[in-house]
């Protein structure tokens, strides 16, 4: 396929999709081999009926954390601070409730989620200039779930720490360290940080159906606190913009006009693998900042969640290959796969991984007893229990901090999938989810349930 046909099959087959998926709208975006092309579809906001066009401004989640690693990889270009430099050396006011974690938790750590502190912390501490500095204050009680370097553990406070790294550094704030050393150089001219940037653009609205009607709903905000912006809060952009950013990557880090944004050798370093993700995960590994979904067929990239938005981010290299999806609520998952995995096949001759499917059989070795029980977070309480007639179910209660912004508590049926490991019966957002258990107690129960992040069981025996 030609991005010539890409473009011509998008924008034949999006629509269909949108209403396949239940998604509002959705934005497309191709790069490769130096060309772009892009394209949207669908609604913004249902209360508004406003259209989506290619220049309209989608929430990108967690893809916001590769743009925190460029800018702490630029730090590390100029030589103001080095990968393996504990981060107390260059934030000495840095806290966790672990002392030795403390002192000891390094800069490549934090970008590899290998820290090993409590990281689903969403805090809201003001919508100022200090609201990052406040939120990175406020991390002293964070307990160590496992030693810093040990395993993966996807953090999100991780990258306000190093949002936080950036302020010191820079002596500015993320915002503008972004704008300045990324939108700017890139020549990007759809990029917003805060609700109050992008209420200048034509700005997408996420969608939930948390009711049992499931009619699709806007969410009961916009945005989630500044003081995670460098995680993931608000950054909102074109799926153009977002492609311009994989396109230095591509170039080896050399904006469009030959300007150098990033070294060479950082682009080399942010692919590079520095540890396993877990067996429940549809992924390889992390390198720094990126996900390596497929280390044999060279896709990379990253997904961001935000109040009722989705993005989906892949590149391929070996192809000069970027894609791009940014969505506003419903089946975003299903669409991802009929989107982005057809672009990818198409266009580089890869197949993205398959959902997981729950098994016809049980298998072997299955022991639930060994798994039931409360596994606990700030986030989240899950429990999975065993009724009467012996079938599996989770009770997930949101904490305080994921109520506030929409989750709800809820009750689903899973199944036995590995022999640690359970995968839902039905799908959830679009998918099976696959949940697995590590370690052992003294009365030989799991003491850690791993998803992408690692959550220690509630009440653990030593």
């Amino acid at each position: 396929m030609s991005l010539v046909a890409a473009r011509t099959w998008i924008e034949s087959e999006l629509p269909a999709l949108l209403a396949r998926h239940r998604v509002p709208a959705a934005a497309v975006g191709v790069f490769q081999d130096g060309q772009l092309v892009d394209h949207a579809s669908g609604i913004l906001n249902l209360d508004t009926g406003v259209e989506a066009t290619a220049d309209s401004l989608f929430q990108v989640g967690s893809i916001t954390k590769l743009w925190t690693t460029d800018l702490v990889m630029q730090l590390v270009d100029e030589g103001r601070i080095g990968l393996d430099d504990e981060i107390s050396r260059h934030l000495p006011t840095f806290r966790v409730a672990d002392e030795e974690a403390t002192r000891t938790i390094t800069v490549r750590q934090l970008l590899s989620h290998t820290a090993g502190f409590e990281g689903d912390v969403f805090t809201d501490h003001g919508p100022g200039d200090d609201a990052v500095e406040r939120f990175v204050a406020s991390m002293g009680d964070l307990p160590q779930i496992f030693a810093p370097g040990e395993r993966f553990s996807y953090s999100n406070a991780g990258f306000a720490v190093l949002g936080r790294l950036v302020e010191v550094v820079r002596g500015t704030t993320w915002d503008r360290a972004l704008h300045e050393h990324l939108a700017a150089p890139l020549g990007l001219t759809h990029v917003a940080t805060t609700a109050y940037d992008a209420i200048r653009f034509r700005t997408a609205m996420g969608h939930i159906d948390p009711a049992p009607d499931h009619i699709l709903r806007p969410g009961p905000a916009w945005g989630m606190a500044r003081a995670s912006g460098p995680v993931g809060a608000m950054l909102s952009m074109r799926v153009r913009d977002l492609l311009g950013f994989a396109a230095m990557h591509l170039a080896g880090g050399v904006a469009a006009d030959g300007t150098r944004v990033v070294s060479a050798a950082s682009c080399v370093d942010v692919l590079t693998w520095q540890v396993d993700h877990p067996a429940s995960t549809r992924s390889d590994g992390r390198g720094l900042g990126w996900s390596l979904d497929d280390i044999r067929q060279g896709i990379v990239g990253h997904d961001g969640q935000t109040i009722g938005q989705s993005a989906f981010f892949r590149m391929v290299p070996e192809h000069g290959l970027a894609v791009a999806l940014l969505t506003n609520g419903g089946d975003t998952h299903g669409l991802y796969h009929d989107v982005v995995g057809h672009l990818l096949h198409d266009l580089a001759g890869v197949r993205i991984a398959p959902d997981p499917v729950p098994p016809q059989q049980p298998p072997a070795g299955f022991d639930a007893a060994r798994l039931l029980g409360t596994y606990r977070a700030r986030i989240v309480d899950w429990t999975l229990h065993r009724n009467p007639d012996g079938r599996l179910w989770v009770e997930e209660i949101p904490g305080p901090e994921a109520a506030a912004v929409g989750d709800e508590s809820q009750t689903y049926e899973v199944l036995p999938y590995a022999t640690d490991q359970v995968v839902t019966v039905d799908a959830l957002h679009g998918a099976h989810h696959v949940f697995g258990f590590t370690g052992r107690d003294r009365s030989g129960r799991a003491t850690h349930l791993t998803t992408s992040r690692v959550i220690p069981r509630a009440n653990l025996e030593a």
